[in-house]
């Protein structure tokens, strides 16, 4: 039996943004509905995180969501397993109180685990475990450590492995607990990551600029018997780094970056005709936001090279570590991944 597996998913996100919904719909009615239909995919495992804002629901959100997702599975006859993620508990101690439990409980198809439970999928037995708190850690670890499912789904926040593109965990549980299982994979964090039999799927679709040119992004089929899972990549962008180097504006086509968020590395710039009317042109195509970004000061340090595949956080880590500094550098590099989160959920 294949079953889908989806993570992160976010309604409401950006301020209930429609230019992130419309973008985010674009993956449902092109990717994920037609995929669950070409391979007769009857449950959905939802990993937790379904809604955005934890203290509050955005009633355009929501029947967003209900109009062009919960009533569709509805009426495709899926069923759906929902755990509480920490974006979906209201307090950040208990998981009694969640927006999935609360909202949808008009629909039959869909079940809402706030605890740690064990499920029976298409034959396999899998352990399903919501967000761990205070209230529950004891009876939660008890529980994984008790069960004897192959497979674990859950929510975790594990040490050691990527949150985002270029920060690496550093707090969290020790991920020893769940070796014993063929399968852990987990929802919480965005970029999909293993080691060894732990793996973090990833959410389907970028919702900050730390994520861009990440193209491993979208959901994931699981089969019940051979307890394999294969992605299905989400082809569609939102973020994208142009690099200006003198570009000739009437070659350049910008076709591509309607309604996308676009940012302009200027590298190059000795006409300054010729940059406004690159620029014209980019807001011409109906772009949705740009941004101008100065190259100042990064090729002033000697021997020092930022590479265009590298992501900003890559591109700091590497800087402070490369600089003659009298200082902790990983305690740096710490701050200003903290720093860099917070001012990506700002925007």
């Amino acid at each position: 039996m294949k079953v889908a597996i989806i993570t992160d998913q976010h309604f409401g996100a950006r301020k209930n943004s429609k230019l992130f919904h419309d973008y985010f719909l674009k993956f449902y009615n092109d990717v994920f509905f037609p995929t669950l239909e070409k391979e007769g995919i009857t449950t959905v495992i939802d990993m937790g995180d379904t809604f955005d804002i934890r203290k509050s629901i955005d009633f355009a959100a929501l029947t967003w969501a209900k109009d062009h997702y919960f009533d569709r599975l509805r009426d495709m006859g899926i069923t759906v397993h929902t755990i509480v993620g920490n974006h979906t508990a209201y307090y950040k101690n208990t998981n009694d109180v969640n927006a999935v439990d609360l909202l949808l409980r008009e629909y039959d198809n869909i079940e809402v685990y706030s605890e740690v439970t064990s499920i029976e999928v298409g034959g396999c037995n899998v352990l399903l475990v919501p967000w761990i708190n205070k209230e529950n850690e004891e009876k939660s670890v008890a529980m994984i450590n008790k069960s004897s499912a192959p497979i674990c789904m859950g929510h975790l926040e594990l040490n050691g492995f990527r949150a985002t593109p270029g920060h690496m965990m550093e707090h969290g549980m020790k991920w020893d607990i769940f070796k014993k299982f063929k399968k852990t994979y987990s929802g919480h964090y965005h970029c999909r990551s293993n080691q060894e039999n732990v793996y973090y799927l990833g959410n389907p679709y970028e919702m900050f600029w730390n994520d861009v040119n990440d193209v491993n992004r979208g959901f994931h089929i699981f089969d019940t018997e051979t307890l394999e899972h294969t992605p299905v990549n989400n082809p569609y962008r939102m973020h994208h780094i142009v690099y200006y180097t003198d570009t000739d504006y009437q070659l350049f086509d910008a076709r591509e970056l309607e309604n996308k968020i676009v940012k302009v590395v200027v590298k190059t710039r000795t006409d300054q005709l010729k940059f406004e009317k690159f620029i014209d042109k980019l807001y011409n195509a109906n772009i949705a936001e740009l941004k101008v970004v100065e190259n100042f000061g990064i090729h002033e340090v000697e021997e020092f090279e930022a590479f265009e595949s590298e992501d900003t956080l890559s591109i700091l880590n590497r800087y402070i570590e490369e600089s003659e500094v009298n200082l902790d550098k990983s305690r740096v590099q710490k701050m200003i991944q903290d720093i860099y989160q917070e001012a990506c959920e700002l925007v």
